[in-house]
């Protein structure tokens, strides 16, 4: 058996900024040396007249998703700031339209204004209003965007804009208010993430728009998550879990609560004061979703107001994304930036005039340990999760076929979970067109031509409705017999000359007979005919086929026409 060795925490403050062990710190310079001599950092100049070109703190939040493995930590580094700067990202966050950050503030996770017991912004994540109507809305108005890029799809962009402001706004603002640890910079959030009444099919339209979010964090924002709470979640979930998880790393992974509804309110007063955590969870919040932040007393302290938004009689933040300033006095000064109404807005919101971030980073920084009893709290939430199962990748997944209709969390599990495909129903519509001239068609034809797209991982696929929902029927069809060509002009007209000799004949061996009878004075005696014998055509019938014959197919019709007018036969 292999010898048992202990791991070093990453617990806030553990493995953060001041709070480094021995070995924490020497991969960290490691990295710094990597990096400087890669051309990817600038230390700090020695009289501390310039800074760095990023702060510990920040370096530090790839080696933890690294685990302190130096070159590891480069190559995500690396590209990071190489995306960074193909697509503009410094320049985006001051440039971005105020009216399109806020329509995609709407649709992600919002700042509550609230912070944990550590000093962690506490942020939350309602599912259910992103419902298929919303989510069309918001991507019909994306073809309207002014802050388009032609490297990267614009619901991206903002996306981008969004982690901006946390890392660039909300984060050094926590870090700037009283707070235990004051040396250490905050570099996490804490997410509320509520899946109340959402059903299977929402949450599988919403699958993408979730995993960009998580897929943007892990790979450009790492270890920016910190615990995350899911509250609601419905009977279906232990299959979406599996999802999930694919979505983030291990270490984010390890860090999320499933809460039911008996431990929620337990659950998040361990870590958060019940005064930052929201009633509709047992707390004494007011905050409903999309609003501003609703600031706690703490932080509202700290700022020196000038130009605020008003929400609820209290001073909050206005719409669009806030940018940091440096006074030459220390202070900090938060800016308004971002364009409205086709003007650059560079308004002072509010100042903190005395940041402790600021106070403390001017004092030598020597590492220490943390206590035992602070880091009693984990953040493993191994045993709130679903136990691991065989998932198959969403991505070769189907649809659900379920309604937009809510699945209650309450819902018992059935006993018998491999149900027999019932005959005559979609699960069978393969076998259904066996029989039918549709055979082999669902599952041969044309897919990728009867598969729409509706966006969000909504797709649907177009089949043949007589083979679908019934059992099979025949539908043989009888083959069909060729019917001869209709005749031509040309023998219509010869069918009708030898028609007209057949009654002139008989007309004229009528006649003939009557008048031999009444010579011969026998009336009832007339001469039997030879049945061999053909009639003789008059002159009149010989000179009419040899009209007929002499003309070409094209004449025929206007030469019956003529003989048919003046009476002719």
């Amino acid at each position: 058996m292999a010898d048992l060795t202990r791991v070093e925490s990453f617990q806030y403050p553990s493995g953060h900024f001041a709070h480094l062990s021995d070995n924490q710190q020497a991969q960290l310079d490691e990295f710094k040396r990597i990096c400087q001599e890669q051309g990817y950092y600038t230390p700090a100049s020695a009289d501390g007249a310039t800074q760095a070109s990023d702060d510990d703190e920040t370096l530090l939040r790839f080696l933890r998703a690294r685990r302190f493995v130096p070159s590891e930590a480069f190559k995500q580094f690396k590209d990071t700031e190489d995306w960074r700067r193909e697509h503009g990202i410094n320049d985006l966050f001051l440039d971005i339209e105020v009216d399109e950050f806020e329509a995609t503030r709407k649709l992600y996770p919002q700042w509550l204004g609230r912070r944990d017991k550590r000093g962690i912004p506490v942020y939350l994540f309602e599912v259910a209003p992103l419902n298929s109507k919303n989510i069309a809305s918001y991507e019909k108005e994306l073809k309207n965007a002014k802050t388009t890029s032609p490297k990267v799809a614009t619901k991206n962009l903002r996306l981008f804009a969004l982690y901006e402001s946390l890392t660039r706004f909300v984060l050094p603002l926590c870090s700037n208010v009283e707070r235990n640890h004051p040396e250490t910079p905050i570099s996490q959030s804490n997410n509320i993430v509520d899946i109340s009444g959402v059903g299977l099919k929402q949450f599988w339209n919403l699958k993408n728009h979730m995993q960009d979010a998580s897929t943007l964090a892990t790979a450009h924002y790492p270890e920016t998550l910190d615990r995350i709470f899911i509250i609601g979640a419905p009977a279906f979930f232990p299959t979406v879990w599996g999802w999930i998880k694919r979505w983030f790393d291990p270490i984010t992974v390890s860090k999320i609560f499933i809460l039911s509804p008996a431990n929620v309110l337990p659950t998040l007063t361990q870590y958060i004061d019940i005064d930052n955590i929201p009633k509709q969870y047992g707390g004494n919040l007011d905050f409903e979703w999309g609003q501003m932040p609703n600031l706690e007393p703490e932080i509202d302290a700290a700022f020196k107001w000038e130009n605020p938004n008003v929400q609820n009689g209290k001073n909050t933040l206005p719409i669009g994304p806030i940018a940091w300033e440096k006074g030459a006095d220390g202070s900090l000064k938060a800016v308004a930036v971002g364009h409205e109404n086709g003007k650059r807005r560079h308004t002072t919101v509010f100042t903190i005039p005395h940041p402790v971030n600021a106070a403390s980073s001017s004092k030598p920084i020597v590492n220490t340990p943390i206590a035992e009893q602070e880091l009693a709290l984990t953040t493993a939430g191994t045993y709130t999760q679903p136990a691991d199962s065989e998932v198959p990748n969403p991505d070769t997944l189907s649809p659900p076929s379920a309604s937009d209709s809510t699945t209650p969390s309450s819902t018992p599990k059935p006993d018998q979970t491999d149900l027999p495909i019932r005959g005559g129903t979609s699960e069978t519509r393969f076998e259904q067109q066996t029989h039918t001239h549709a055979a082999g068609q669902l599952a041969e034809g044309t897919p990728h031509a009867a598969v729409n797209d509706h966006g969000y991982g909504d797709k649907t696929v177009t089949m043949e409705p007589g083979t679908v929902g019934q059992a099979p029927k025949d539908v043989s069809i009888a083959p069909a017999t060729e019917e001869p060509a209709a005749p031509g002009y040309l023998d219509q007209a010869k069918s009708l000359a030898a028609s007209a000799t057949a009654t002139v004949t008989a007309a004229a061996g009528s006649a003939a007979g009557a008048v031999t009878g009444l010579v011969g004075g026998g009336a009832g005696q007339v001469e039997e005919k030879d049945e061999d014998t053909k009639p003789q055509k008059s002159e009149e019938e010989e000179a009419m086929d040899r009209a007929i014959d002499g003309r070409g197919t094209a004449d025929v019709e206007g030469f019956l026409r003529e003989r048919t007018a003046t009476g002719k036969q």
